[in-house]
């Protein structure tokens, strides 16, 4: 029976419910895997979230009395951001111990940093809890799907905006109405920031993309929309349609190198993902071997993404178990070019708010004329005898030409306000 000693760097929801899940299962874990997971030492902000998890005799004031700690085997770190968790995390690394993050933000940004360091110091590095929460994506991208070149991969991978673009959709909400819903129910942060700007999803396509294509790609690499210009009229229009808006993270292995994304998407609803509501997540995947693939399952808390985080544990301390010496780090060794957003080709969704007067479609027309941009269908809906929208869906288009064109529909006069864009996938 192997004794493997961990400790904890912030023990907040997702800490807690990774305690909790080991107390849970300890014997479980001993009897399956011949492991003892031993949590010898945690240090969160104040004492009294210690307590509060029973866990005050473990408490330590400073984190280096953990990283010091030559009996500790495995650090966790759930504190989040990018600042003292990196220091957190190099220098536990340096001190020859291994680490567990679900820190998607860190991962994103300095994934090359911390990867050399643990290759340096012969340890490893683990961050399944790091995408999508208790969907185990990661770890299938890794080993279970890593004879396949893959050359898609397509998810909803935040809840909080899923959780309003559903509720939007499906009550009439507008966006702020359903914001303060989710902020009361705990859905959305008091500053949504990083979730409704697509933030938090691009830093977690940035992630999958790298492990997916082996190669190295950076949050500042992924072009980032959110919904805060979504209205409940895009989601009424998008069902009359056939189509569900979801917030996409995307990412396209092509010939020209890599490309990703993360903004609004009207999807078919023949797609998976189409169907994929409330506050869960799903990750939708190509493979030349496997084919299509989807993960589906809920995508952050205490349960899902502390599971997470201890089947990363559990995978380490079964290695110590097994005298396992040398560990596989990044799998990164490609070069592979980030590919401009004005390169896609793609159908589009463009509203129109304009004044409601003859001659108005015909202006627009001219617009789209002048760049190649073949439109599909064109709906006139609403109005109020003064205003109206003009709804067009693009026949496959490049995006370089029609942000041309909306550019040139904001210099006409009949322009009410900024046209509202969304690309269609599937």
């Amino acid at each position: 029976m192997r004794k493997v000693n961990i400790a904890f760097i912030g023990i907040g929801t997702v800490g807690g419910g990774s305690i909790n899940i080991i107390r849970k299962h300890h014997d479980d874990y001993m009897r399956h895997h011949g492991i003892d997971l031993n949590i010898a030492a945690v240090h969160c902000r104040t004492f009294q979230k210690a307590v509060d998890l029973g866990v005050e005799e473990l408490y330590v004031e400073r984190a280096d009395e953990i990283i010091n700690n030559p009996d500790i085997d495995i650090v966790v770190e759930l504190v989040g951001g990018t600042t003292a968790a990196k220091k957190y995390v190099l220098g536990a690394l340096r001190a020859g111990k291994h680490v567990v993050t679900a820190n998607k933000a860190l991962m994103a940004t300095s994934g090359e940093e911390l990867f050399d360091a643990a290759r340096q110091h012969d340890v490893s590095i683990s961050f399944g809890g790091s995408v999508a929460g208790g969907i185990p994506i990661i770890g299938p991208l890794k080993h279970s799907l890593a004879a396949n070149e893959i050359t898609t991969i397509m998810g909803i991978v935040n809840g909080t905006t899923n959780y309003m673009l559903t509720k939007m959709g499906e009550e009439g909400l507008d966006y702020s109405e359903v914001l303060k819903d989710a902020q009361r129910k705990g859905f959305a942060e008091a500053n949504p920031s990083a979730d409704v700007e697509g933030e938090d999803a691009a830093a977690k396509i940035a992630i999958l993309a790298s492990i997916a294509f082996n190669c190295r790609v950076q949050l500042d690499d992924v072009h980032t929309e959110g919904i805060t210009r979504i209205s409940p009229v895009d989601l009424e229009y998008a069902k009359e349609m056939g189509y569900a808006i979801k917030l996409l993270a995307i990412a396209h292995r092509t010939d020209l190198g890599v490309e990703v994304r993360v903004h609004p998407a009207m999807v078919p609803m023949s797609h998976q993902l189409a169907s994929v509501n409330g506050v869960y997540n799903a990750v939708y995947l190509e493979g030349d071997a496997v084919g299509k693939c989807m993960f589906f399952g809920e995508g952050a808390g205490a349960g899902p993404t502390g599971s997470a985080v201890v089947g990363d544990i559990i995978e380490i301390a079964k290695k110590l178990a097994d005298g396992v010496t040398e560990f596989r780090g990044c799998t990164c060794t490609d070069q592979l070019p980030i590919v401009s957003l004005s390169s896609l080709n793609a159908q589009y969704y463009i509203r129109i708010p304009v004044l409601d007067r003859s001659g108005v479609f015909a202006e627009m027309a001219k617009i789209f004329a002048r760049e190649d941009i073949s439109i599909k269908s064109v709906v006139q809906r609403g109005g109020d005898g003064r205003t109206t929208d003009l709804v067009v869906i693009t026949h496959e288009a490049n995006e370089k030409a029609v942000q041309a064109a909306i550019s040139d529909m904001m210099l006409t006069e009949t322009i009410v306000s900024e046209p509202q864009l969304i690309r269609l996938v599937g």
